[in-house]
């Protein structure tokens, strides 16, 4: 069980009715049967504890959570909005990662309920087509897009997965609605790697909740399609430019934060396995110094194509990590919207794994700035 004994803070927005407060400890990546604990250690900060309990009583009685529409933003009542899946999943997300799960912790019947909600909105909806429910016109699908709430109701389901081991029963109902939700996901995706022909306002964020998505069930020995993963890699890193610093935001909604996060974080494993892999190989004496560069890919075994292809993942991840120290770029919109918490969500999860400086330089500006 991993221990984290500086909580990693992350406090996400959806919507003007809905604020989450999360603790991101790492990108999930761990095979069905591993031990998915990450005990929480340390003081809760005050305003995140304000936060959980405040999403903890914003939850529907049937488990669910809603952000309102994007044509009403006036609404402030967490009761007197409309439910969605992707606020759901998102919501209880937060609640998980803070420590709670299934049978454990202060909001343990929050996550069971949440849980349960979108179990039965997967399996009662039909199987084809790429959405798990008819709900439209929400804050999530006219900020993100259409697919966004397959895409959070998947990451939801590969985090809960681990948590319902000894209740064969509950495991199988999970294991098999989040099949389905990646084969949707899949099935939506456009040729280019994205979900931007369903995208909403800032689609670049939507296509990284779908990447998220399938990188996380791949990690958990579902069947992913690795073609498809490895396109909707290849289409968030193309959004920034190493060599230049150019950064594309025709679905950013001109932001280059959404972006820059969106490359940092479908970058972020490869790029981790590739330092890891050179720095072993340099203590070792099988390589002469520990940089990842095509020669050194290519001295321990990588063909030449791939060499290139993998060198330039890491510098592009290496640039992307670069550009968010800037404040500027982390501004965003100019305000703290779901779409920048969003971004902070996913540079949280690319750094809070390898630890070191970025991860304290990267910690110590978000508690500032959220808190």
């Amino acid at each position: 069980m991993k221990k984290i004994t500086r909580l990693p803070l992350l406090v996400a927005g959806l919507g003007v009715a809905l604020t989450v407060a999360a603790f991101v400890s790492h990108p999930v990546d761990y095979p069905q049967e591993a031990d998915p604990g990450v005990t929480l250690t340390g003081e809760v900060p005050a305003f995140v504890a304000r936060g959980l309990d405040w999403l903890a009583a914003a939850q529907f009685d049937n488990g669910g959570w809603g952000a309102g529409t994007h044509a009403n933003q006036g609404i402030r009542d967490p009761h007197a909005v409309q439910i969605d899946p992707a606020t759901t999943a998102f919501s209880a997300m937060a609640l998980l990662r803070s420590g709670s799960t299934l049978t454990d912790g202060p909001y343990h019947d929050n996550v069971r309920r949440a849980l349960d909600y979108l179990l039965g909105m997967v399996e009662t909806y039909p199987e084809e087509g790429s959405k798990i429910s008819n709900i439209s016109g929400t804050q999530p699908q006219a900020k993100l897009g259409q697919n966004i709430d397959v895409a959070m109701t998947a990451q939801f389901l590969t985090q809960v997965l681990p948590h319902t081991k000894h209740d064969k029963i509950l495991r199988n109902r999970v294991g098999d609605a989040l099949e389905t939700c990646i084969t949707k996901l899949s099935r939506a995706q456009d040729a280019d790697g994205s979900w931007n022909s369903q995208g909403g306002w800032a689609g670049v964020l939507q296509s990284a909740m779908a990447n998220n998505a399938l990188e996380m069930a791949d990690g958990a020995g579902l069947n992913v399609d690795k073609d498809a993963l490895e396109r909707s890699r290849r289409y968030q890193q193309n959004n920034i430019d190493a060599t230049s610093g150019a950064v594309r935001t025709e679905s950013a909604a001109g932001i280059s934060l959404y972006s820059i996060a969106s490359a940092q974080r479908a970058t972020a494993k490869e790029a981790q396995a590739l330092d890891e892999e050179v720095v072993s190989a340099a203590k070792e004496g099988r390589l002469k110094d520990a940089t990842v560069s095509e020669e050194n890919l290519q001295q321990l075994g990588y063909e030449a194509e791939e060499a290139q292809k993998m060198a330039e993942v890491y510098r592009q991840n290496k640039a992307a990590t670069d550009m968010l120290r800037d404040d500027a770029v982390l501004t965003g919109f100019g305000n703290n919207g779901g779409e920048e918490f969003l971004s902070y969500m996913m540079t949280s999860e690319s750094l809070a794994e390898a630890g070191g400086e970025a991860w304290d330089e990267w910690y110590q500006k978000r508690h500032t700035r959220l808190s």
